[in-house]
């Protein structure tokens, strides 16, 4: 027996018939209608389990039929969450319709002033916090906004430098016009890289927590590049709560990524040369409030201990 049709108003977790890839779709103004559609197989087969159990005892059918109701609710509930996200992207669209000419060329090419290395928390977007717009700041993100050295080999973090401090770089030609009988040529490149650390961070707590000589998970593998944020923290907090010392290391690590950040040549090259800063910032999100602080360059010893000297330190509360 087919499976009965569905109500015009669904629309999530079905598949169209002709093509796995909606090839059968028939286009009526903005929207797509898919001429069959059928239920997904899990859904078939939880109805197919109720048509044999009704040969079985009335408690199994019973059973049977309150799982297919969680599978439905189950659905419904994901439905309901991907309506959010298009409702919101839609929103977005709306803006993007009236700033259509900025998009058009963000198109063509990007020239951030900002790269910003965040942690990769979901309560923590630094482009909801600091209010980045699309093309202000070239994002990378991952467990506890860690930097790795220059030594410690490839990872994504140094792709993602090198593209943002080496490659990406935008040509402004300013054609001619009264009086400048030339093309002006201005390279523009990143200047500011940010590094943004925050309260309550779990890569910092799984950091502070792990044994040196624990096996090689995934977490730990990664978290380990911030050890000498955690050494620095013991020697400086002995006497503080676990969780103090946490907090203590949240900000000792952002120092440390900086630091680390100085091992690359092209970056310190710059940061030498006046081209690039570097700075450090920590979001405090019971408190909500943000602190900022750049590296100088000039003051920091980095032969010594290790230690920044910092400079322009703000609040913003």
């Amino acid at each position: 027996m087919a499976a009965p049709p569905l109500s015009s108003s669904t629309n999530c977790f079905v598949e169209p018939a002709t093509s796995p890839i909606f090839g059968g779709a028939r286009k009526t103004g903005k929207f797509f209608e898919q001429p069959h559609l059928r239920i997904l197989p899990a859904l078939r087969r939880s109805q197919g389990f109720a048509l044999k159990a009704s040969m079985g005892s009335p408690g199994f059918t019973q059973q049977l039929n309150k799982s297919k109701l969680e599978t439905l609710s189950k659905a419904e509930d994901r439905c309901d969450i991907f309506d959010i996200l298009k409702n919101r992207f839609l929103s977005f669209k709306s803006k993007y319709i009236e700033n259509v000419e900025q998009f058009e060329n963000l198109a063509k090419a990007q020239a951030p002033k900002f790269m910003v290395i965040a942690c990769a928390d979901s309560r923590v977007c630094p482009s909801n916090i600091l209010g980045f717009q699309p093309g202000e700041a070239f994002v990378i993100r991952n467990v506890a906004n860690l930097v790795p050295t220059f030594e410690s080999g490839p990872s994504e973090v140094n792709a993602a430098l090198e593209f943002a401090v080496n490659t990406l770089q935008v040509c402004i030609i300013l054609f001619p016009t009264l009086g400048i009988p030339n093309l002006i040529h201005f390279l523009v490149w990143v200047e500011n890289i940010l590094v943004i650390g925050h309260s309550c961070c779990g890569g910092i707590r799984a950091l502070m927590s792990m044994e040196d000589d624990a096996n090689g998970s995934f977490i730990h593998n990664w978290v380990i590049v911030g050890k000498n944020a955690r050494k620095k923290t013991e020697a400086a907090a002995s006497t503080l709560s676990f969780d103090d010392k946490c907090r203590h290391c949240e900000k000792e690590s952002i120092n440390h990524s900086l630091v680390n950040l100085l091992t690359y040549p092209w970056i310190e090259e710059k940061v030498a040369n006046g081209k690039l800063y570097v700075h450090g910032g920590y979001y405090d999100f019971i408190k909500c409030s943000f602190e900022k602080w750049t590296l100088d360059y000039q003051g920091t010893k980095l032969e010594e201990d290790g230690r920044i000297a910092a400079k322009n330190k703000v609040l913003w509360c």
